[in-house]
């Protein structure tokens, strides 16, 4: 599904990537491990578009995303890869049904057809009695849960999340940690993980270490 070759990224004479090679398959869940420093965030920026390598070629399904450009890759974006960040980045003014509609709308989906997705997303996440809260108002394993169904709302082909349990305690990391797996077998979803959790990428199918700008190990 998704073949990256000699992927190199450098941040002034900071060498960061030095040539990744990888390819992950339809439905895996692949953790991507290492040092701070390593590389592993680089890595997943760049692709899921955030960022562009200096060199090498980044395919999904056969389509090279280093040549999209412009609105064409904010639209490929949008469509194909949702986000889970650590500290789960939603807007504190809206609501939790507010909050994951937003991708939907960014795509031109009218508001009936995007709250009507949230609202199955959020209930199936089991925040059935939490959708009119602001994030002020949940937990952070509620925060976390809203953030997954904004990533899931336009039914992107990838899940990429850069540690996304990293600020929860034990239990809402180990229900996360669950909840990708559900997630995986539920909507056939591929999903890539930086983590620091030893224990979480055990539970991955594969996992991939970085170290020195490079793919060292893979299990």
């Amino acid at each position: 599904m998704i073949k990256a070759t000699g992927i190199t990224k450098a941040y002034g004479d900071l060498k960061v990537l030095k040539g990744i090679d990888l390819d992950i398959s339809e439905k895996e869940v692949v953790s991507i491990v290492g040092a701070s420093g390593a590389g592993k965030t680089t890595l997943l920026q760049i692709l899921g578009t955030l960022d562009i390598p200096d060199s090498g070629t980044i395919f999904y399904n056969g389509t090279d995303i280093c040549r999209l450009k412009g609105k064409l890759l904010a639209s490929f974006r949008n469509n194909n890869v949702g986000f889970v960040f650590q500290f789960h980045q939603l807007l504190p003014e809206f609501t939790a049904l507010e909050n994951v509609c937003i991708p939907a709308y960014i795509a031109g989906k009218s508001k009936v057809e995007a709250e009507g997705k949230a609202s199955e997303l959020l209930i199936f996440l089991g925040l059935s009695d939490r959708l009119d809260h602001k994030p002020s108002e949940l937990s952070g394993g509620e925060q976390q849960r809203v953030a997954v169904a904004r990533a899931l709302i336009n039914s992107p082909s990838v899940i990429l999340a850069d540690e996304p349990s990293g600020n929860l305690d034990s239990e809402n990391k180990n229900e996360l940690h669950k909840l990708f797996f559900r997630l995986r077998d539920t909507f056939n979803q591929t999903i890539i993980i930086v983590t620091h959790d030893r224990q979480f990428a055990a539970m991955s199918d594969r996992i991939l270490q970085i170290k020195d700008g490079l793919i060292v190990n893979e299990a």
